[in-house]
C-alpha cells in the first residue's frame, strides 16, 4: 500500500459554528490528491493544502465531462470518536462509475485508508451538535490538455471536506415533489446508475421547472415508456402501499445508493416485505386513490431519510399520510442516524472507526 504523503497548511481557517453550517458551502483545511499517468497507474497519494488546482483551458474535463464522484459523512459519536458509515461500498461504487466511463479503477482499500487518513487530519473540522457531520467528497476528473474524444490517459482523484449542518433545521418534515413527464435523465444502457456529473447536469431543467411550481425535488420517470418510477434528483425512493415496501429494481438507469441498500436490509431485518421490482405511477396513484398508500420516503447521504408528503403528477396532486412523517420513514431515520452517530449498536458491521 502506498504511503500517503501530509503537507499541512501553514495557515488554517476560522471554523463556523455549528448553529451557521450550511451544506456544501465552507471547506476543510486540507485535501487528498492523487495522480493518474498512463503507463505509471494511480501515483503520489498526498495530502496537501485546500485550494485551487491548475487546469489547462483544454483539460478533456471541462469538454467532454469525464468526472465521477461519491458522497460520504464522518460522524462524531459522544464519547469523541469517530464513525464512518461503509465507506467501503462508496469506494465500489466508485469503481462500478469508473468502468462506465472509462476510469482506470481505484484501489478500493487504499481509498478507505485515504479517505481515514485526510478525515483524521481534518478530525477538528467535525461538529458535535444534533444532527451535524463532515460531508466527504471524492472525485475524479480527466486532465488531459487535449480536444479530442477519448478514454483519458492523466486524471487526478481529489478528497475534500464540509462542515454541515443538520439537513432538516425545522425537524423532519415531509418534503414535496414533481413528477417530471417531459424531460429524460437516464435510460439503461446509458449513465444513470453511475454517479457522475452529466446525470446532475441532465436534471437541472426538470428541477428549475419544479421549484418554479414550489416542488422541492423531481421525481423521474423511465426514458423509454414514461411511466415506471426511477429515483428522485438527490435521492432512492419507496412506497409503502398495504404491507408490501417498494422500490425501483436496479435496471442500469437509477443509482445503487448506499443508504437505499442499507434502508433495505433494515427493513427485511424487522420482518417487513420488501420489493425491488417495476412499480408504475399509475399503480401509485391507484394505490392512493383506493387509500392504499400509506407513506412514501427517499433515501440519501445528505437526508438519510425524507419523508414525501405531496407527490404531484401532472394535475393530480396526492397528499400522502396527511403530510406527516410515517412510522416507517421515523423508523428508519432514527436507527440509521442512530448507528451513524453511535448512540445504538450496529449489528452489521456499518460503521468504520478514524
Amino acid at each position: 500500500m502506498q504511503e500517503i504523503r501530509i503537507e499541512l497548511s501553514k495557515t488554517l481557517k476560522q471554523k463556523p459554528a455549528d448553529n451557521e453550517l450550511r451544506f456544501g458551502r465552507m471547506f476543510t483545511d486540507h485535501m487528498f490528491l492523487m495522480n493518474y499517468d498512463l503507463g505509471q497507474g494511480w501515483h503520489d497519494p498526498r495530502i496537501v493544502p485546500y485550494g485551487p488546482i491548475e487546469l489547462e483551458p483544454s483539460a478533456m474535463c471541462l469538454h467532454y465531462g469525464q468526472e465521477v464522484f461519491e458522497g460520504l459523512k464522518a460522524y462524531r459519536t459522544a464519547d469523541g470518536s469517530i464513525n464512518l458509515f461503509r465507506p467501503d461500498k462508496n469506494m465500489a461504487r466508485l469503481n462500478v462509475s469508473n468502468e462506465r466511463l472509462c476510469i482506470p479503477a481505484i484501489d478500493e482499500e487504499f481509498c478507505v485508508e485515504a479517505i481515514k487518513t485526510l478525515v483524521n487530519v481534518e478530525k477538528d473540522w467535525i461538529p458535535s451538535s444534533e444532527g451535524t457531520s463532515l460531508y466527504i467528497r471524492p472525485f475524479i476528473f480527466a486532465v488531459d490538455p487535449m480536444i479530442g474524444v477519448h478514454p483519458a490517459h492523466h486524471l487526478i482523484f481529489c478528497i475534500i471536506c464540509c462542515p454541515v449542518g443538520a439537513y432538516y433545521p425545522e425537524g423532519l418534515d415531509p418534503v414535496k415533489i414533481y413528477v417530471e413527464q417531459n424531460y429524460v435523465r437516464a435510460v439503461k444502457g446509458g449513465m444513470g446508475f453511475t454517479k457522475t456529473a452529466g446525470n446532475y447536469a441532465a436534471s437541472l431543467k426538470a428541477q428549475d421547472e419544479a421549484e418554479q411550481q414550489s416542488y422541492t425535488q423531481v421525481l423521474w420517470l423511465d426514458g423509454v415508456h414514461r411511466k415506471y418510477i426511477e429515483e428522485v434528483g438527490t435521492m432512492n425512493v419507496f412506497f409503502v402501499i398495504d404491507d408490501e415496501i417498494v422500490t425501483p429494481s436496479l435496471q442500469g438507469s437509477i443509482l445503487s445508493g448506499i443508504t437505499r441498500m442499507s434502508t433495505i436490509e433494515l427493513l427485511k431485518s424487522w420482518g417487513y416485505k420488501v420489493s425491488e421490482r417495476q412499480l408504475s405511477i399509475d399503480e401509485v396513484a391507484q394505490a392512493y386513490d383506493e387509500g392504499r398508500l400509506k407513506e412514501s420516503f427517499g433515501t440519501g447521504t445528505a437526508a438519510v431519510i425524507s419523508p414525501i408528503g405531496e407527490l404531484k403528477w401532472g394535475d393530480k396532486v396526492m397528499h400522502i399520510n396527511n403530510g406527516e412523517i410515517g412510522e416507517i420513514s421515523q423508523k428508519l431515520y432514527d436507527n440509521l442516524t442512530g448507528i451513524q452517530w453511535g448512540k445504538i449498536d450496529d449489528p452489521f458491521g456499518w460503521i468504520v472507526k478514524v
